[in-house]
């Protein structure tokens, strides 16, 4: 392989470790950060959301940057930005510097994430990108098979503050990697679309605001009706901007194209299932069933250990069965086992519930990575980043809403204390909700994409 390849392959594979590691880690470290901080439940929430929230808003807009000013200028600043927060995030004395500085790190990260993929995609072809993307799955499970475990060990050594600083370490080798790296744009003059950045930023961060916020303020009040309102009327807002952009962030052209669709849908729901389980579990198991941290991450494992292998088996499964039709298969099981993992309860052993969270992990894992490579690889190759874009910010804004969604049923069910009574019910509501809309898209997807035409078409991309 080129020395450029290889090169362009390890810094996004270590900008991509640092993620989701910073995500994974924070959900265990929320309850030192709220005493050590001082902070109620849901400014400590927004250390998770934020980072998150604008990761999945900026996306649109770093994916068409990235296409206009150059993949790896954009790619570099975001690893600087991402680092950078992290640094800050291990010295701030304060919850709102914290969650300030998360939302920063989200964009940072955004920036990343986006240009990472739009770089593989540009740099790898036919089954050495299903291969690079494969890689890419299997860093990514790494950080979120580990990233509870690592946290963990670090609370215990050094305190919350590694639990940002150590990631933010990651970030500065990948950006030392950024000079040897190559190149690349779309060709033709692109702009960066400032309103519709501005119009789905705050619609998504007015959404979240009023998931996380809703609970202790109660739903009927007019801070939060006036937040579901606002957050409808600025997407409305997006979507016109869009229509009447000539090189829109978001290519309404794309959604005429059913792999794309179908796939960005069904890549939401694969991260709305687990990561919202492992930013909210090791609360469960340390709250209400009485684990250290360190036994909460090893029985995470369950749920997560699978992506180290799985994603590239899953690019060697494409050899026999088609692309789309693993995906299929992965939304169904993420389903069942959302599903089946309501028998959770207080004293339920470690050993009943490995069932449901390996079944999990399987259709989770088997598609990490893989489901990536093939989205962006439907699309021109000149509109890689847009494509890239796109596709990560629908997973990932269907992802933010999830874990908010999830965060406002457990505190409304726990009166803000993520404990018993009321733990077990909430997470059984919020499972069965899971599992529910998993199942009926599966089913909804298996018709147009496994029909006879378009495996074929699966089938010569994977080739």
């Amino acid at each position: 392989m080129h020395p450029k390849p290889t090169v362009a392959l390890g810094a996004v594979l270590l900008s991509t470790l640092s993620i989701p590691i910073t995500l994974t880690g924070a959900s265990v470290a929320l309850p030192s950060i709220a005493t050590d901080l001082e902070a109620g439940l849901a400014a400590t929430q927004w250390v998770v959301n934020g980072q998150i929230a604008t990761f999945a808003s900026f996306m649109l807009a770093t994916g068409s940057l990235a296409d206009m000013i150059g993949r790896r200028r954009v790619f570099a600043s975001g690893v600087a930005l991402f680092a950078a927060a992290g640094v800050l995030s291990a010295v701030a004395w304060d919850i709102v510097l914290l969650d300030v500085l998360r939302v920063l790190a989200g964009v940072g990260a955004a920036a990343a994430a986006s240009s990472a993929a739009a770089i593989l995609a540009a740099t790898f072809e036919g089954r050495a990108r299903i291969r690079a993307f494969g890689m890419f799955g299997t860093t990514l499970g790494i950080g979120l098979s580990f990233g509870p475990t690592i946290a963990g060990l670090l609370l215990e050594w050094l305190g919350w503050r590694a639990v940002f600083g150590a990631p933010a370490v990651a970030g500065l080798v990948a950006f030392c990697l950024v000079p040897m790296l190559s190149e690349s744009r779309a060709p033709g003059s692109r702009r960066v679309d400032w309103a519709g950045t501005a119009s789905f930023t705050l619609s998504l961060l007015l959404l979240v605001f009023t998931f996380v916020e809703g609970p202790e303020l109660g739903w009927s009040s007019a801070v939060v009706v006036g937040g579901f309102l606002a957050s409808a009327a600025l997407l409305a807002v997006f979507v016109v901007v869009e229509r009447h952009q000539t090189q829109p962030m978001f290519d309404f052209g794309l959604l005429a194209n059913p792999r794309f669709i179908g796939l960005s849908l069904a890549a939401a729901v694969l991260v709305s299932v687990p990561v919202p389980l492992v930013v909210y579990l090791p609360s469960y198991f340390t709250n209400v069933s009485g684990m250290s941290t360190g036994a909460a991450g090893a029985t995470l494992l369950l749920l997560t250990g699978l992506l180290l292998v799985l994603p590239m088996l899953g690019s060697v499964i494409t050899k026999w069965i088609t692309p789309a039709a693993v995906v299929v298969l992965s939304v169904a099981l993420v389903g069942i086992g959302a599903a089946w993992l309501t028998v959770l309860e207080p004293d339920t052993s470690v050993a009943a519930i490995a069932g449901p969270l390996l079944t999990i992990g399987l259709g989770f894992g088997v598609s990490t990575g893989l489901v990536d490579g093939v989205a962006i690889g439907s699309v021109p190759p000149d509109h890689a980043g847009t494509g890239a874009g796109m596709f990560n910010t629908v997973r990932l804004a269907i992802e933010t809403v999830a874990i908010a969604v999830t965060g406002a049923v457990l505190a409304g069910s726990t009166g803000g204390r993520l404990a018993e009574p009321g733990f077990t019910s909430g997470l059984h509501t919020v499972l069965w909700l899971m599992g529910g809309i998993s199942v009926l898209l599966a089913i909804v997807l298996a018709r147009p994409l496994l029909r006879k035409g378009f495996l074929a078409k699966e089938m010569a991309v994977a080739a």
